[in-house]
């Protein structure tokens, strides 16, 4: 039995695998509640609301922590009260394990807060 994805790393990615295929993802989906799938399969993404800015950034701030600790960076979109990170493995041009990993990281992140 694998390991839960919040107990596994990041593990370094040069391209030489291929990404995940839509059926691979999709099972994948459930460890990671709130999270989308893109329709292209390239990437999973989800938002998050906060009471207002200054909550919003220390949100960031603990996520770029974590994304530098397990060198895996999500693309951030970020509002006033609201940020979204979007996941994707930009060497193979879609989603390895590496994305689900950090997706339940960040997920156990907004659980603690």
């Amino acid at each position: 039995m694998a390991k839960p994805l919040t107990e596994q790393h990041c593990v370094p990615c040069e391209g030489s695998i291929p990404p995940l295929t839509r059926e691979l993802a999709e099972p994948e989906m459930k460890d990671i509640p709130g999270w989308t799938l893109s329709s292209d399969t390239k990437s999973v993404s989800r938002e998050f609301i906060f009471k207002d800015f200054p909550e919003a950034l220390a949100f960031v701030n603990r996520v770029g922590e974590l994304a530098e600790s397990e060198g895996h960076h999500p693309d951030i979109h970020w509002w006033w009260n609201k940020v979204k990170f979007e996941l994707s493995t930009h060497a193979i041009g879609g989603l390895s394990n590496n994305d689900f990993v950090l997706a339940a990281k960040i997920n156990d992140l907004e659980r603690s807060s």
